[in-house]
C-alpha cells in the first residue's frame, strides 16, 4: 500500500485534516502526529475529513479518540465527517459517536456550534398566578 498522506487545509481558521481511503496500524502513527501539527495552528477545533475513507482500525479510532480528548483540554474538539456506511457503522458500534461529533458532509461540521434550546412548557414561562388558597 502506498504511503497514505494527510493534507491539511485551514477553513475559516479551522483546520481540516483529510484522511485516505485506509487509516490503519500501518499508516496510524502518521494520522496522530498530522493531527498533532494542525492542532498546533492555534484552533482548539479540528475537522477530520473522512468523507473518502473506507476503512478505520482500532489504531485509527485511538489516534481520533486521544485528539478528541487533547482538543476537549484546550476548550475544542474533533469533528469528523463520515460518508461511508462502513466507518459509520464502526463509529457507531465502538461508541465513539458519543464522544466524537461527526457529520455527513464539511460543511455542517464546518457550521458554528447552535446553542441548544432548553423546551419549558408554556406555564413555566407564564407569571406565577396568585395562590386561591392564600387569600382569606
Amino acid at each position: 500500500m502506498p504511503e497514505a498522506s494527510f493534507p491539511v487545509d485551514v477553513v475559516n481558521g479551522v483546520p481540516v485534516v483529510t484522511a485516505p481511503e485506509e487509516i490503519d496500524v500501518t499508516n496510524a502513527g502518521r494520522l496522530r502526529s498530522v493531527l498533532i501539527e494542525a492542532s498546533a495552528s492555534g484552533s482548539a477545533t479540528l475537522v477530520v475529513d473522512m468523507s473518502r475513507t473506507q476503512f478505520c482500525d482500532s489504531a485509527g479510532l485511538n489516534v481520533l479518540v486521544r485528539a478528541h480528548q487533547r482538543a476537549e483540554a484546550l476548550g475544542g474538539q474533533v469533528r469528523l465527517v463520515i460518508a461511508t456506511t462502513d466507518v459509520r457503522r464502526i463509529v457507531t458500534v465502538t461508541g465513539i459517536d458519543s464522544v466524537i461529533p461527526s457529520f455527513p458532509s464539511l460543511a455542517q461540521a464546518l457550521a458554528p456550534a447552535r446553542r441548544s434550546i432548553v423546551w419549558q412548557p408554556a406555564s413555566a414561562c407564564a407569571p406565577p398566578s396568585p395562590d386561591p388558597l392564600a387569600a382569606g
